[in-house]
């Protein structure tokens, strides 16, 4: 959908901070950030005098012309080309559910609606739920509805409230769920439109959904089969 991007950070809890002041002083006042654990062995954080493998993943969506300017600070300012600070990588989004959705994720940026797919051929979507706590069997049900299969629920917090009030009509709250669901891109559309309609910001769940495409996958050939 044009040049439209999830922007995901990584870096060491001690650092989300400075990173989210850093976002929003350029102003991307909406994202999430969830909690992880790094990989790096405990003799690699000691040579570095890293202290945890405890890692912040932020989210934001961005055009590729934000992120060009972003890229500057980011090495400049934050120091993320120095080992230990952290690390920066752009995914292309394929759709956006509703067009408040997409004021709302890009207030501040230049950005003029494009083509739908930035990846043609892609069999398969990710479907990426935002919604608040306690809502997923909402989601999953709308989305089991239309032959979604599983998701994978991960726990996050939001950024952005006042921005949600302006460009949504709606209040949400910090703590939300993601959850992570791949179907088939020919189902896609009917998917995110159950999901919106069934537990989208007119519910409790305030649910924004939005895609990204995926390249290639295993795993769902039982389930197509079953389908079929």
């Amino acid at each position: 959908m044009g040049e439209l991007f999830l922007l995901v950070t990584v870096t060491g809890r001690n650092f989300a901070k400075k990173f989210l002041d850093f976002y929003e002083s350029k102003g991307l006042s909406v994202g999430y950030v969830m909690v992880g654990r790094g990989t790096a062995a405990s003799e690699i954080l000691e040579f570095f005098g890293l202290e945890s493998s405890e890692k912040s993943v932020l989210f934001h969506i961005v055009t590729a012309q934000t992120f060009r300017e972003l890229k500057r600070g980011l090495r400049w300012e934050l120091k993320i080309d120095l080992p230990g600070s952290g690390i920066a990588f752009l995914i292309p989004l394929s759709s956006i559910g509703g067009k408040k959705a997409l004021a709302y994720f890009t207030d501040n940026q230049s950005f003029h609606l494009g083509e739908e797919s930035t990846l043609k051929e892609t069999r398969y979507e990710l479907l990426v739920v935002i919604a608040n706590q306690g809502y997923t069997e909402m989601i999953m049900d709308a989305a089991r509805e239309v032959h979604a299969t599983g998701g994978t629920v991960l726990h996050a917090r939001g950024t952005g409230r006042e921005k949600a009030e302006q460009f949504l009509g709606v209040t949400l709250v910090d703590e939300k769920e993601m959850i992570f669901i791949v179907v088939d891109a020919k189902r896609k559309k009917e998917i995110m439109s159950a999901i919106m309609e069934k537990a989208g910001l007119g519910t409790k769940a305030r649910s924004i959904v939005f895609s990204l495409p995926v390249t290639d996958i295993a795993g769902m050939r039982l389930a197509e089969e079953m389908e079929e």
